[in-house]
């Protein structure tokens, strides 16, 4: 058996791994270990000196696929951004040579979400750069993942809170809770500067929070004050120094020269 096939073998072991409910994670770690250690034998990527086979390319592509999603699985975020990098170039530099990836808008959709969600906004931007304005508007994992994008520049939260039900994919699910704690982080920070107090009923449903346990332990993440009757007070009870207004200081300075040139004249 030639090393292609060998590692072919071990991939179809792996995708069939991967393709059981529920998935076996220790085991597909195991086996994507292996694949990885057996690809570093082949030419999977082409250089100067070495010409890959499309056989190769492919293979090494669908490994790196499964290995995207599995590190989403994992929560593995630092392999994610590695995978992921490794992935782009079959998807981008390769795509003449081995053919469009049935998985590609999926996982690219994926990477968006996962920028947005973590607020790195101009690289989102960079990576939209690289599609075309019709796969944009139209692919069913890209469009939905700029529609958040766009309730977010709006302060349309509530649309953001609605679109983790509707998510183009299963593996979105964890990118997607962890926008939701973003753009919750971003509405405590308006209430904090709007109000000077608000109920926990009232935190709780301007926060997308289901239950008062759920309000009380995100208040005291932020150092909230909670009082006594179920209520956040943001005041600041110390006393700060009346602040001059600018038109105040200038209508000052103003009558202060005018007398000035009076006593000159």
């Amino acid at each position: 058996m030639s090393q292609l096939e060998s590692v072919e073998t071990l991939f179809k072991e792996l995708n069939t791994e991967w393709s059981k409910k529920p998935k076996n994670l220790p085991k597909c770690g195991q086996l994507l270990d292996q694949l990885k250690v057996a690809l570093t034998k082949l030419a999977f990527l082409p250089t100067k000196d070495v010409t890959s086979t499309k056989a190769e390319m492919v293979l090494s592509r669908n490994v790196l696929e499964i290995a995207v999603e599995y590190s989403v699985a994992t929560k593995d975020i630092p392999a994610f951004e590695r995978y992921m990098s490794q992935l782009k170039c079959y998807y981008y530099d390769y795509k003449k040579q081995i053919g469009e990836s049935e998985n590609m808008f999926k996982l690219l959709g994926l990477n968006l979400l996962y920028l947005l969600s973590v607020n790195r906004v101009s690289e989102f931007h960079t990576e939209l750069e690289l599609l075309s304005a019709e796969i944009i508007h139209t692919n069913k994992y890209i469009g939905p993942i700029l529609a958040l994008e766009q309730y977010i520049m709006e302060g349309r939260y509530n649309k953001i809170f609605q679109a983790k039900s509707s998510a183009p994919s299963e593996i979105y699910c964890y990118f997607m809770d962890i926008l939701l704690c973003t753009v919750r982080d971003e509405i405590a920070g308006c209430i904090e500067k709007a109000y000077d107090k608000i109920s926990l009923q009232d935190a709780a449903k301007r926060l997308n929070l289901k239950t008062i346990d759920e309000v009380k332990s995100f208040g005291t993440k932020r150092n909230w004050q909670l009082d006594a009757d179920g209520v956040f007070n943001f005041v600041d009870k110390s006393v700060k120094p009346k602040e001059v207004l600018p038109s105040v200081e200038l209508a000052e300075q103003a009558i202060f020269y005018a007398r000035e040139l009076e006593m000159i004249v």
